[in-house]
C-alpha cells in the first residue's frame, strides 16, 4: 500500500470515528438546547401599546422591577408548592417541600422593514426543595405559563387595536354629520 492511500484510509477512519461520536454526544447537550428555548413573540404593535398590555396582564402579580426604558419586568419570587404538588400528584415523582417561581419578562422594540414592531419574552425560573439538606435546586418550566401569558399579552393588544378602531369609526362618523 502507497503512503498516499495509507493516508486515505486513516483520514476515511478518523473522520468515521469523529463523526459517529459526535452525534451520540448530543444527548449530554440537549439540555442546553431546551433550557434556552424561551416562549417569545413578535407583534405588530408599536413598543408603548405593547408595553401597556404586558402591564396590563402583569398587574396580578406582585412585581419587583418595572423598567420600561430598558424594558425589563421581573417578579418577586411566588411560592407555587401546592400548584406544583397537585400536578405531580398524578406522577411518579415525590413531594417538594417547598417551590417557588420567579417571572422576567422583557420588551424590545424592533422594526420590520418600515413598520414598527415589538418583541415579548417570557422567562420563568422555577426552583424546588425537596428537603432542607439538599436545598434549592432549579427545574426546567413546562412553558404552560410563559406561554399564556404571551396569549393574554396578544388578546390585550387585539381589544386595544379594536378599541382604536371603533373611535376612529365613531370620530368620523361623527365629523361627517356635523
Amino acid at each position: 500500500m502507497t503512503a498516499k492511500k495509507k493516508f486515505s484510509f486513516i483520514a476515511l477512519c478518523l473522520t468515521l470515528v469523529l463523526g459517529l461520536g459526535s452525534c451520540a454526544s448530543y444527548k449530554q447537550f440537549q439540555y442546553v438546547t431546551e433550557e434556552f428555548e424561551v416562549p417569545s413573540r413578535v407583534f405588530k404593535s408599536d413598543y408603548a401599546q405593547t408595553w401597556q398590555a404586558v402591564l396590563q396582564v402583569m398587574k396580578a402579580y406582585d412585581l419587583e422591577v418595572t423598567n420600561q426604558e430598558s424594558g425589563l419586568i421581573k417578579t418577586r419570587w411566588i411560592d407555587n408548592t401546592l400548584q406544583l404538588n397537585f400536578a405531580d400528584s398524578f406522577g411518579s415523582s415525590d413531594s417538594v417541600k417547598a417551590a417557588k417561581f420567579k417571572l422576567i419578562i422583557n420588551v424590545v422594540k424592533g422594526f420590520r422593514g418600515t413598520r414598527e414592531v415589538s418583541k415579548v419574552t417570557v422567562f420563568r425560573r422555577q426552583m424546588v426543595e425537596q428537603d432542607f439538606l439538599q436545598g434549592w435546586k432549579i427545574i426546567r418550566s413546562d412553558g404552560i405559563m410563559e406561554k399564556s401569558i404571551i396569549y393574554r399579552i396578544d388578546r390585550e393588544l387585539k381589544i386595544d387595536n379594536r378599541l382604536k378602531q371603533i373611535e376612529e369609526k365613531r370620530a368620523k362618523e361623527a365629523e361627517s354629520s356635523f
